[in-house]
Order: C-alpha cells, then sequence, then structure tokens
C-alpha cells in the first residue's frame, strides 16, 4: 500500500509514515550511508513522542533507503566542522539529543523493529540496537570503530558491550573489529535473521495487526555460522585485564608465544588513539554495573570533554578529511596517559545529562 501524501510526516533526511498500525521510520541519506544529522535526530524523537500514546500505532518498524547501509554513524563531518570553528556548543546538543533518543528506543513501551540491512556503525547502533527486535540481513556489517577517529564507543555501547560474554565487548570497543550477521545473532545483538531480498516484504508484513513476533517466525531464516567463536578463548584470555598497559604487556606475552591473533590484534592497537583506548577500557569497566540511563549520562560526560581535547579533530582530519591514515594522536604513547587526564573525562557536569532510569 502506498501512503497518501497526507500520511507523510517528513520528507528529505528522514521518513516518517503512518501504515496500517506501524509508525514507520526511514533512514533516507544513501549516498551518506544513511549518516545521522541533527535534524534526524529530532524528527525521529518527535515521531516516537507522537506515537507513543497513539493507540492505532502498536509497533515502531525502523528501516533504511539504499543497498548498502542500514546507518554507517553519525554526521561526522558537521561535528568536527563546528568544533574547529570553536563552535563546541553547538555541536554538544546533538549528543545530548542523541542520547536522549538512544534512552527513549531503549525504555519504549511498543515494540520497536529495527530491519538492519548493510553497515551499522556509530550512530546508527544507537537508533537499532536498543529497540525490542534488531532483524539482520546476511549484509549486516556491524562495527564500532570510533577509537580510529579519537573518538569512543558512545550511543549506548558503555551498556551493551560489557556485557558480551567473553570480554568480546571490549575487544570490538577497542579493536573497532567488524562483525557478521552469524557473531551477531550468537552474540545477541541481533534477535533475528531474515534474508535481504524479504526485507521489503517484512516491512510490509509489519503494518499489518498481527503480532510482530508472529509475523517474524514466517520470516527468519537459520543464523550463519559464527567466526567470533573461534577467537573467543583468545579474546577472553587476553580482553579481561584492567589496565591498557596490563592488557598491552599480556597481548605482547602472547605474541612472544606465536599466537597470530594477539599479534595482529596488538598492532591494530598500537595505530588507535592512546586516550581513545584508555576511556572505551574504562567505559567496559563501568558500564557493566551501570543502568542504561547511567551509561548515557557517563558517555555525555565523555563527549563533553573529547570535543574540547585534540584527538578526535585529528583523527577526522586523517580518516576523513585528508585520508592520510597517519594521525599525530596526543600523547602519543600510552605510556604517557595520565590516570587524572583519563578521570576528567568521566567527572559529573554542571549541566548534566538527566534521563529516567530504566
Amino acid at each position: 500500500m502506498t501512503p497518501s501524501p497526507s500520511d507523510v510526516v517528513s520528507e528529505a533526511e528522514v521518513l516518517l509514515t503512518r501504515r496500517g498500525c506501524a509508525g514507520i521510520i526511514r533512514l533516507n541519506r544513501p549516498r551518506q550511508l544513511n549518516a545521522l544529522t541533527h535534524g534526524m535526530v529530532r524528527a525521529i524523537q518527535g515521531a516516537l513522542v507522537n506515537w507513543q500514546d497513539d493507540p492505532a500505532i502498536t509497533r515502531i518498524v525502523i528501516t533504511a533507503a539504499g543497498e548498502k547501509a542500514f546507518c554507517a554513524g553519525g554526521d561526522i563531518r558537521a561535528l568536527y566542522d563546528m568544533g574547529r570553528a570553536g563552535r563546541i556548543a553547538e555541536a554538544l546538543p546533538f549528543w545530548r539529543e542523541e542520547y536522549t533518543l538512544n534512552h527513549r528506543l531503549k525504555t519504549y513501551p511498543k515494540p520497536v523493529v529495527a530491519l538492519i540491512n548493510g553497515i551499522v556503525m556509530g550512530g546508527g547502533v544507537g537508533v537499532s540496537l536498543h529497540g525490542s527486535h534488531r532483524v539482520a540481513s546476511e549484509k549486516l556489517v556491524f562495527a564500532m570503530p570510533e577509537v580510529s577517529i579519537g573518538f569512543f564507543p558512545d550511543v549506548g555501547a558503555s551498556h551493551v558491550l560489557p556485557r558480551l560474554k567473553h570480554h568480546i565487548g571490549c575487544y570490538l570497543a577497542l579493536t573497532g573489529a567488524r562483525l557478521g550477521l552469524g557473531d551477531a545473532i550468537e552474540l545477541g545483538l541481533a534477535t533475528h535473521a531474515v534474508a535481504a531480498d524479504r526485507m521489503a516484504e517484512l516491512s510490509e508484513a509489519l503494518t499489518e495487526a498481527e503480532p510482530v513476533d508472529s509475523i517474524l517466525k514466517r520470516f527468519v531464516m537459520p543464523a550463519p555460522e559464527a567466526p567470533i567463536l573461534a577467537q573467543a578463548n583468545e579474546i577472553a584470555a587476553l580482553f579481561g585485564e584492567p589496565t591498557l598497559t596490563a592488557l598491552f604487556a599480556r597481548l605482547s606475552e602472547a605474541a612472544l608465544r606465536g599466537s597470530a591473533f594477539a599479534s595482529q590484534t596488538l598492532a591494530i592497537l598500537q595505530a588507535k588513539s592512546p586516550t581513545s583506548l584508555a576511556i572505551a577500557l574504562e567505559q567496559m569497566r563501568l558500564g557493566v554495573s551501570m543502568s542504561f540511563a547511567e551509561a548515557m549520562q557517563m558517555e555525555f560526560r565523555i563527549v563533553s570533554r573529547i570535543v574540547q581535547g585534540a584527538d578526535f579533530y585529528e583523527g577526522v582530519r586523517a580518516v576523513l578529511i585528508d585520508k592520510d591514515q597517519a594521525p599525530r594522536w596526543q600523547p602519543a604513547s600510552i605510556a604517557d596517559l595520565t590516570d587524572g587526564a583519563i578521570a576528567a573525562h568521566f567527572a559529573p557536569l554542571v549541566d548534566d545529562l538527566v534521563l529516567e532510569q530504566d
């Protein structure tokens, strides 16, 4: 069924549509891999508020335009430009509102079904991972690669990743490693596997009054194997350390004993921002015992300090602007990190992000 013009709430970057009993959110920036803008965050938040108490809407369906990506992250270039221009006070509301949206999705009283077809990273994880149903196709590519640009795993990663088995969440946070469909199902990051060529049909079926779980049963397919399990024992042995120094020492020892995995992982970590690695490791340590609301507050404290530092802008320059892949981190080595400098990222703010406890 094609929606009438009166049913379309917004056009352009995100399409908000009522179809049958579903409120449909469609990310609509395929050329930009559906990267989230501030306007998109606000539009999605507004739709969720409007649909929450609407008895005609019994479920939310989140989809995305294009074949390559569900959502590859936030609009980092725009945030980089604001920060570089000294307009940090204009950039921070994006994260405040994005994290508030993540929390709303986590606590939404109706089923939220994300249809994840392709790349899902960063901000895309935030709009898909926290709902009740995460439906992924064989095209799924999941990652939280933020430490590569001097940032940190946010949008609720502090709550989700440390709860994954075998310390795999810590491994993902620090390395930015990519996962496929089998891994995502095995770890609980995705709840259902559905073939890419049936996603459009599923989206249409979800507009009908039949219960969401019953509809999904008709579409679900067996998940492929999870390659991450072949590395699980090594990850568990290597990524349980409480400090970066201890983690690097453990990796170095394993590499000397002939572990190819440890050697490759060590090389990956040595290219990342030392500050971002230390922040991410502390997130994993603290986040495992936090509520979702507490984790989001912690993340807002971190981002409020990150945007005042150097590594985020240098990382974006090296990876996305000049693309020389040669960031000059400050400091350049984990040996030069100080506990106080890292702890300062986690200190309370005068204007903290305060969310209802979940």
